[in-house]
């Protein structure tokens, strides 16, 4: 048996030391999970505030809609876990809302993060479909570099496998010696598992998958985007095609039966992709140039021209601000200037008197 942070990858000659948590704030420990979500997520934003012109998104309405859909998309990656895992928390509230041991499924924040983000997107009157858009490869983007707080975590893994991506860890063998038969997915499913036999690393095959479909899409983007809700569709379709092979192999599986749920979710979301792009392709082909992206109509332009003007506005007053809080510093320091010599002149006649008044 491995030590519990030790982690190997036998057949590359890699064995690595890797403790889950990154460093201590205040007595409080910072687990790698959270910082590389984190990061997944800033790093999706900044790809998407980039392209928000190009897409024809109004930058200051999304931004309510994009942070309200982070927060949904924890919500419900959390609420979606717990209630499919309902018998490990029933007797212990606290454990819901500690993130930092992981327990968060990518279904359940996807459906929050759209609730909550299409909700605030329509309040603040932003176009829909072209922020789905931008926010799909934003979504491969930071779950492919989510995905790698699975790893630091020794989660996330599949059957035995003799790959030569196959890896173990000391928390990976625990689990399969003594948490795997408590499962689910065992009683459910009956597949036995060796602790001492390397897994599929789940988590890379995933990693690498999203990584290879964010640059895809985000060309796709640039390139040969045909209508709206395109590329968004394409993601759904793109993570659904990866999740369904990825998710026959890993032995966690939140499962109802001899289903894994999220591998029946991938198929369906495969499935209505395909047919929706199908269609509305289809229909767009046929409309030919009445068509037109949100991005390339009139309407968008104009919104675009105030967006400009604005900014152009509030740079303008920045600057005439600038300008008078300088002259009136260098007003003040002509004053002090004129004032200056008057004083020494007063000191001098003082000091004249007193000379001849000491005579």
């Amino acid at each position: 048996m491995l030590e519990e942070n030790e982690i190997q990858f036998p057949k590359l000659g890699i064995d690595l030391q890797i403790d889950s948590t990154a460093f201590s704030i205040f007595g409080i420990d910072i687990q790698w999970y959270g910082l590389l979500i984190t990061c997944g997520l800033l790093l999706a934003m900044v790809y998407a505030f980039r392209n928000m012109r190009s897409y024809g998104v109004h930058p200051d309405r999304a931004i309510d809609a994009i942070i309200g859909g982070i927060i949904g998309a924890i919500v419900g990656a959390r609420a979606y876990y717990v209630i499919l895992e309902w018998d490990s928390y029933a007797g212990d509230w606290k454990r819901i809302f500690n993130l930092r041991l992981g327990g968060l499924a990518i279904y359940g924040g996807l459906i929050g993060a759209l609730i909550v983000g299409c909700l605030i997107a329509k309040i603040r009157k932003v176009r829909l479909l072209p922020l789905l858009d931008l926010c799909g490869a934003g979504f491969l983007l930071g779950q492919g570099i989510g995905r790698w707080g699975n790893f630091f975590n020794q989660e996330a893994f599949g059957c035995n496998t003799n790959s030569i991506f196959g890896m173990t860890g000391g928390r990976i063998q625990s689990w399969i010696s003594d948490v795997y038969p408590t499962t689910t997915f065992y009683h459910n499913f009956g597949e036995t598992l060796d602790a001492a036999t390397p897994v599929h690393p789940c988590f890379l095959y995933e990693s690498v998958w999203c990584l290879l479909g964010f640059v895809l899409l985000a060309i796709c983007g640039k390139k040969w985007r045909k209508f709206d809700g395109q590329i968004f569709l394409m993601y759904i379709g793109w993570y659904g095609l990866g999740r369904f092979f990825i998710e026959g192999l890993r032995v966690d599986s939140l499962v109802i039966g001899s289903m894994r749920i999220s591998q029946m979710i991938a198929a369906i979301c495969v499935v209505v992709s395909v047919i929706l792009l199908i269609v509305i392709n289809g229909r767009v082909r046929r409309m030919g140039e009445e068509y037109q992206l949100y991005c390339n109509t009139d309407a968008c332009k104009a919104m675009m021209i105030e967006i400009d003007s604005k900014h152009n506005e509030t740079k303008k007053e920045k600057t005439q601000t600038k300008t008078v809080d300088t002259l009136s510093f260098q007003t003040e320091e002509t004053d002090v200037s004129a004032t200056e010599p008057k004083q020494a002149e007063k000191k001098s006649s003082a000091e004249t008197d007193s000379d001849s008044h000491h005579e």
